[in-house]
Formats: structure tokens, sequence, C-alpha cells
């Protein structure tokens, strides 16, 4: 905990925001981050409350962090011993710091006046405080263990297996079809919300502890897997879920409608300095742009189009609007359903609720000139009457991801997948069906948060080296 009397005598207080007319002018990050000391008074307000839901996976944090202990050290001025302990549950707090919805504040006991502890702020501060102040240093293993593992894809729960493998002494190979590390939190998450050289930091760091990047491998095309598991002693399948979701509806071969991740992969490589001349601009400047969905990633879009200069965003949302604050007796200390707005949303997007696609239409010429829609019941039916049409010159259908990618390597694996389609393996050996191959994060569980790939980039991590040893010392 931190201060006894905190909750009583400290407000709660959050990072700032540069003005959204400000920000949407550029693509960088835009939190105005508090002071050292207004962040040790919102470690302050952590309170002795008993049974600390914030650190638990099933009602606050997925990685188990030590929230209350690291709000105290905090508080009593120990930053270096906060970040130890901070590092000792997740590899990259530096990431969700930024860019977790931070379930743990949804189970925090003040969340019950709905003034939760800031955690999210305090937990950025002390990552970066320990990068800037050169406390992350490479963790190099003093003895090797002859054991060689392959790594197929460089997103968080891969990256987190590397690092936890390398440190024990085995021989690690990421295999990343991308130029450069991260996954989606490079190519799909916009710069806005976490820049890129966090990533870049994470990699030297990782290098320097024996991992050995392999980019432009797309395994399975580029490579068979077979490959891989002819050379290495254990296989770890990490490549995420990319397959995406169809809204269901006519019009989507119109010229202007695409799926959210090509357009934010798109501006995240111009960001990056990568060549994308050779492809098809996907740009909302000067146009009046359709979000179909209303989650992160169309949140994500949302941000991205105001900043390439569109006229206008409108974001439909099939779900009917929440209430401003929900019934804690009923929902507290989990997940609650409630109205939310991004900073992406708060930048000027119009959102309609209750609203389904019923078809995109377009001209003769074949683009896009609007998107048919109508107020739908809460069993998501079309309600009689309600038709409108919105005005589009761009639409962007962000309604998730069903499973991960089977052609290619999965298909060339041939092992069992679950109902959904996803790679299936269970959370204490994640093994596939198939002898010496292991899967974690999206792959295995499907589209879900950062701070989960990490978990599970962890303890597969885990489960591999206890295979490989007949024991282990890497947290579960």
């Amino acid at each position: 905990m931190g201060k006894v009397t905190g909750f009583l005598e400290i407000d709660r207080q959050e990072q700032r925001y540069e003005p959204a007319s400000d920000r949407i002018r550029h693509f960088g990050e835009f939190t105005i981050p508090l002071t050292e000391n207004e962040v040790k008074k919102q470690a302050a307000r952590c309170m002795d409350c008993g049974i600390p839901y914030c650190h638990s996976e099933v009602t606050g944090c997925p990685v188990n962090n030590q929230i209350p202990d690291w709000n105290d050290l905090v508080w009593n001025d120990d930053w270096q011993e906060a970040a130890r302990n901070l590092h000792s549950t997740n590899n990259f707090p530096e990431f969700t710091g930024r860019i977790c919805p931070a379930p743990c504040e949804e189970g925090c006991t003040l969340n019950l006046e709905n003034t939760p502890v800031a955690i999210k702020t305090v937990e950025q501060a002390i990552a970066d405080r320990a990068i800037g102040d050169g406390w992350i240093k490479p963790q190099i293993a003093k003895k090797k263990t002859g054991k060689k593992i392959a790594i197929v894809g460089a997103g968080p729960a891969g990256l987190a297996a590397a690092q936890q493998l390398a440190r024990v002494g085995h021989a690690v190979h990421v295999y990343e079809r991308e130029p450069k590390p991260g996954g989606l939190l490079r190519y799909g998450i916009p710069d806005f919300k976490m820049e890129k050289h966090h990533i870049d930091f994470r990699q030297a760091q990782l290098e320097a502890e024996g991992v050995i990047f392999h980019f432009g491998e797309n395994i399975g095309v580029s490579r068979p897997l077979s490959d891989l598991r002819e050379n290495h002693d254990a296989v770890l399948l990490c490549g995420g879920s990319e397959f995406p979701r169809h809204p269901g509806c006519e019009g989507t071969e119109f010229e202007g409608v695409h799926y959210a991740m090509p357009f934010l992969v798109q501006q995240n490589r111009r960001n990056g300095g990568e060549d994308v001349s050779n492809e098809e601009q996907l740009l909302a400047s000067g146009k009046h742009v359709v979000v179909i969905g209303g989650g992160d990633t169309a949140s994500d879009c949302i941000g991205t189009s105001f900043r390439q200069g569109a006229i206008s965003v409108t974001q439909l949302d099939i779900r009917p609007q929440p209430p401003e604050i929900e019934d804690k007796l009923t929902n507290w200390p989990n997940w609650a359903i409630k109205m939310r707005t991004s900073s992406s949303q708060a930048e000027g997007a119009v959102r309609e609720f209750s609203a389904g696609t019923l078809a995109i239409v377009g001209n003769e010429q074949g683009h896009v000139t609007g998107v048919k829609c109508a107020r739908v019941s809460q069993s998501r039916k079309p309600i009689e009457g309600t038709d409108f049409i919105l005005k589009a010159d761009l639409v962007l259908m962000a309604i998730g991801f069903a499973h991960p990618i089977h052609d290619g390597m999965l298909n060339e694996l041939g092992a069992k997948l679950d109902k959904r389609g996803n790679l299936f393996a269970d959370t204490f050996s994640y093994k596939t069906s198939v002898d010496g191959v292991y899967a974690a994060g999206d792959m295995r569980r499907g589209q879900s948060l950062v701070v989960w790939a990490i978990r599970e980039g962890r303890q597969a991590a885990r489960a591999i080296d206890f295979d490989l040893m007949g024991e282990t010392n890497l947290p579960r």
C-alpha cells in the first residue's frame, strides 16, 4: 500500500493530453507525464484493502503485477526497487503502461467510488524512469544449456518468451515475417499511442542477452516449418490472430473499402521510414470516413484518419450506448460495460450506437459513396423504418479477427485447432498436438490484450524450459 490515509487526502490524477487541435497535427505520443512528486502522490492513494483484486488475473492484471508493493515503494521514494519488482512479473511495462486498458483499475477498491488508483500512470512512470536512468541492463546467462529454441513471431508473446528462455541459457532464434520486431505493437498500434523507439530499446536488450532475430522470414512460405522443427529442440508459435472478420454485408468490393489493419499498418510503415510507394495508398486525406466497429482497432482508425486530414469520421457500433456509470454492486471488481471515450474519439468522431451495417453502396465507377445503416434491436436485428445512409469516401472495417491465418505454416503443421480456429494448446503445458511444437499468445487464445500475450509468452517459456531441462526456475 501507499500512505495510510492517502486515499482520503489525495484526489485521483491522470496524465493530461495535448489539446486535440494540436495532437492531430502529428503522429507522436501526446500525453503530458505527471511530475515525480505527482506520481508519488498517486501511488500514495493505494489502500490496505485486504484483498487486492487489482493484481488477480481474473479481476485485474493478467501478469499478476504486484501493484500494492510497487505503489508503496514509489511512495517511499525507492524507485529502483519498484522497477525491479515491476519487471519481475512484466518484461515490458513501458508497453503495457501505455496501451493496456487497465483492468487493474477496474478491480481497484477505490473504483467503488469511481476514483481508482492511477495504476497505469504509475506503472508507465516507473518503467520510463528505469529506462531513462539506465537501470535496465541486459541479463546475460552465465551458463549455456546447449538447447536451441525457435520462436515464430516477434510480437509481445514471442519477445517475452525469447527473453525468458535466453536468460536461462538457451540459444533462442526468433523468426519474424516483417523487417522489424513488435508484431501489431509496431505495425498495428499507432505511434500516437506508443512510439516505436520503445520496441527498439527492447530489441537491443534482447540481442545483448543472446536472442538472434531472423527478419523477413514468413515461416510456411519463405521457409518450411519442418526446417525449424528439424534444427531446434523446441518450436514456439506466436504468430498472432490476423484473419479479419467480415461485416457480413454487400458492397465490400467497392474501391475505397478496406480492412482496418492494412490501413493502420501502412501508416505505421510510413512513420517508421519504410517504403510504401509501391502499395495502393490508403489515405483519409480530404475524405468522409466511416469506421465499422466499436473496439480499440476502430478507435485507432479514427485517430489515424484525423491525422491524415479526414473531413469527418463516423464510427458505427452495433452495440447500444452503454451507461455513463456501471452498477457497481453487480459489476465490481470485474471489467464493466460503461461509456468509454478514447482520446481518438474525443478528437471529433461522431459515434452511432445500435447501428447495424446493411450494405456498402457505390457509384457506377465502382467507388464507395456511402454506408447504408439501420438501428438495431437488442438482438441486433434491423428495426424497420430506421434506415439511413452515411456519406463515405473511405470505409474501414474494424470488427476484429476470427483466428490466425491457416494458409502456410498452420496447414503445414496439421495440429489440432479449437472450435474458433485457433491453434489448440492448454495453459499449463502450452503444447500443441504435434510433438515439440508449442503455441502462445493470440495464435492460441484468439485476439486479446498485449498484457495477456506477455503472460502467455512467459508461461510458455517456463513450460518449454521444464520440458527440455526437467526443472525450471522461471516463474509461471
